[in-house]
Formats: C-alpha cells, structure tokens, sequence
C-alpha cells in the first residue's frame, strides 16, 4: 500500500522557521528520524520511507504555497495514489499553537495553499492534517504573522509537537483516517 504525504510550505531559507512552513518542518523531521534524505524532483523535494509494510513517499513542494496544487496533483497522478491516501500538512491560524487536527475533508479556511490543491483536484474531500499555529496577530497582519518565525516558547516546544504530527502520520498510513481522527483528535 502506498501513502502520499504533503508538507506545506515555501522553499528558501528565508522561510525555514516561519510557521507557515511548519508542513515542511514535520517531513524534515520525519527523513530524520528514518535516516533519510530528500533529493529534488520534479515539482517538489522528494523521498521514500518504508514502514511496517507499507511505501510512503514525502513530499514538499518546491511551487511555493500557492501553487501547492500542481505538485500535489503531479505526484498523486505519477505515484498512482488515491485521495484517501493522500494526507495534507498545513499550518492553521484557526486552531491555537500546537493543536493538531486531522480530517477528511473541509474548506480551505482562507489558505492559499489549500485552495489551489482544491483548486487543481476539483475537490476538498482529501485528509488533512492542520497544525495550530494560533493567530496572535493584530488586524490586517495575517501575512506578516504566518511568514514571521516561531519564537520563544513556541519554539522550545516545536519538536514535541512535530513528533506528535510524525506519529498521526504513521497511524493514518497504518491505521486509516477515521481510527486516526479517533485516536489523536483534541
């Protein structure tokens, strides 16, 4: 069985530690823990990790955030992986810092990222993993806020929280969503 998983975020180191790339901070996360390397490809960083039986490939995407899509499309199309098994990371200003939610389906929430993947596949019905960044910011600074870095105790608390994303991960590609929701859902 094969998984597609989907970190979001913007390449450049310019764009490391902001925490809308905190998609792209669970995968890194992940290779290292598995010993392994991303290698650029076509529309994305990509690498392979083997798990209990079951092939899964990470990526992230090299399009920049709006046009996540197109990688997201290439890949599911090249590596011949279905919706179900496709598992989405994006940070979520909606949810408060270090709150993870896993779902089915949903809206894009106003993210442009999540957007153009809906955008491209004609549908919002694919899992997603969110990741609460919170929303601390004053009117009219969104942007400047999810392209700001984690700072301070978010950041000392960063890497519990992205084991925390590795192992819904594992357990959506073990497991299935629904058992996952159930399980690790806040």
């Amino acid at each position: 069985m094969k998984y597609l998983i989907v970190g979001l975020g913007n390449i450049g180191p310019e764009y490391l530690l902001t925490r809308h790339n905190v998609g792209f901070m669970v995968l890194d996360r992940l290779a290292s823990n598995f010993e392994v390397k991303f290698s650029m490809s076509r529309l994305a960083y990509h690498v392979e990790i083997k798990h209990k039986g079951k092939q899964i490939h990470l990526i992230k995407p090299t399009t920049y955030m709006n046009l996540s899509g197109k990688a997201v499309n290439y890949w599911m199309k090249e590596l011949k992986i279905e919706k179900e098994n496709t598992l989405v990371i994006t940070d979520d200003i909606a949810l408060p810092f270090g709150k993870l939610r896993t779902k089915v389906k949903g809206s894009h929430g106003g993210h442009n990222g999540l957007r153009n993947i809906e955008e491209v596949l004609g549908s919002s019905a694919y899992p997603r993993l969110r990741f609460g960044v919170g929303d601390d910011f004053g009117k009219g600074r969104q942007v400047e806020y999810v392209l700001g870095n984690f700072e301070g105790a978010q950041l000392d608390e960063l890497p519990e929280h992205l084991d925390r994303a590795i192992d819904i991960i594992l357990s959506f590609c073990l497991q299935g969503v629904d058992k996952t929701m159930n399980a690790f859902n806040q």
